[in-house]
């Protein structure tokens, strides 16, 4: 067991690539880190800009730093690069535009060495922040009280939905690496970025167990242009992974790959609206619909549906008025701030809405959606998922309350 004076090193993985813009913020919240056992591996992918003579800045006030270069070879060979040059018992993967909460390595450490040797990978919850760094909208309870407390053998459930969500969200065991493999280079080769993250958790998941810091402690950063707004190779991302689950796994039922695919083109509509691209959203919408007909009972389809039918219909008629485009788009990003003003939430805060949301009435779409959840968990049953691979919400909801009297 590690005591106090010899905790783990950590090996933070930062991939770079035209990140002049959030690279120093996510390097501050990195160095802020109340866990100081650190290393900080950071690839420059063939930049065009000034992301690496900002990391080069940083480099020379901290010798935790560490820089390295390559051509631009795609996030998932920037990633195995910093893993193989890295010395830490744990890796913890971040994003170049994510933050951190002060507190995340520190926490996920404190965890993983009270865990068993089978429990490879630690996961916290994430929310979305702008460009700005501000939080967009407020917490979601459904996603909460659907997906998010999840631990132990959690494979079937990966398929069916990542949980986790990005790639700053969590601390993973060396050990994983060396047993599963590194991330899949081959997707980039393919034209089909995207996915090397769920692809990644998923292998992991296969031989080792998860566990869940129940706080949001990642800050997930929406920025429109990004690669992850590239939803066709997303889609091609999607389709080669789960392919290949396919071979190595005729087992799983169908309706858990069917299910799966309805929830990921749900993600490229939700994905599709924050970017303003209403059309191909609702049509990302519609193929889910195509899949799962319960999502017709989901509020959010008609909230997505109305209002993005409605601003095609508006951006046509701006279009006649505002013929100088640029004038029109910023007078969009004037209103969007006035409404943000009073929007802005602290990670404190998302964190206390959930013990405040606790007491709820579960709506129709929630009870088939729990229905659903109980029927893949029985439809897997294996060794490892007979020792309970999802708790209760409310027993997370419980000792929360309690810590905090």
């Amino acid at each position: 067991m590690h005591t106090n004076s010899q905790l783990p090193l950590v090996s933070v993985i930062i991939p770079a690539y035209n990140a002049e813009t959030f690279i120093a913020r996510t390097l501050n919240s990195v160095l802020s880190q109340t866990y100081e056992n650190i290393e900080i591996l950071v690839v420059d992918d063939g930049s065009k800009d000034k992301t690496a003579e900002i990391i080069e800045q940083f480099a020379q006030k901290d010798n935790r730093i560490i820089f390295f270069n390559q051509a631009n070879a795609g996030v998932a060979a920037a990633r195995n690069l910093a893993i193989q040059n890295s010395r830490g018992e744990y890796i913890a993967p971040l994003d170049a535009d994510d933050i951190w909460d002060q507190t995340k390595i520190e926490k996920q450490v404190k965890l993983i060495l009270q865990s068993e040797p089978t429990v490879g990978l630690i996961y916290a919850w994430s929310i979305l922040i702008d460009e700005e760094g501000l939080i967009i909208g407020r917490y979601d309870i459904d996603d909460f009280f659907k997906f998010r407390v999840v631990e132990g053998y959690v494979y079937p459930i990966m398929l069916y939905y990542n949980f986790i969500g990005n790639a700053s969200a969590t601390l993973i065991r060396r050990d994983c690496f060396e047993q599963v493999g590194y991330y899949n280079c081959q997707l980039r080769e393919q034209n089909a970025q995207g996915c090397e993250d769920w692809d990644m958790y998923l292998r992991i998941a296969e031989s080792y167990e998860c566990r869940v810091v129940p706080e949001f402690l990642i800050g997930y950063r929406y920025v429109i242009g990004s690669m992850s707004a590239n939803y066709m190779e997303m889609e091609m991302s999607y389709n080669l992974v789960v392919a290949d689950i396919k071979q190595r796994h005729p087992e799983i039922p169908k309706f858990i790959y069917q299910f799966s695919a309805s929830k990921f083109y749900v993600h490229l509509s939700n994905k599709s609206y924050a970017c303003g691209n209403y059309f191909i959203s609702i049509i990302w919408l519609l193929k889910a619909v195509e899949l799962d007909y319960m999502l017709l009972l989901n509020p959010r389809f008609y909230r997505v549906c109305i209002p993005g039918t409605l601003r095609i219909l508006l951006k046509t008629l701006t279009s006649l008025i505002w013929q100088d485009h640029k004038a029109w788009g910023n007078f969009k990003q004037k209103v969007k701030l006035k409404q943000k003003e009073t929007q802005i939430l602290a990670i404190l805060d998302m964190n206390e809405q959930i013990i405040k949301e606790k007491q709820r009435a579960w709506k129709l779409y929630d009870i088939v959606m729990r229905h659903r959840w109980s029927k893949v968990l029985q439809s897997c049953q294996t060794r490892l998922l007979q020792e309970k691979t999802l708790k209760d919400v409310d027993d997370y909801l419980q000792i929360s309350s309690h810590q905090k009297m």
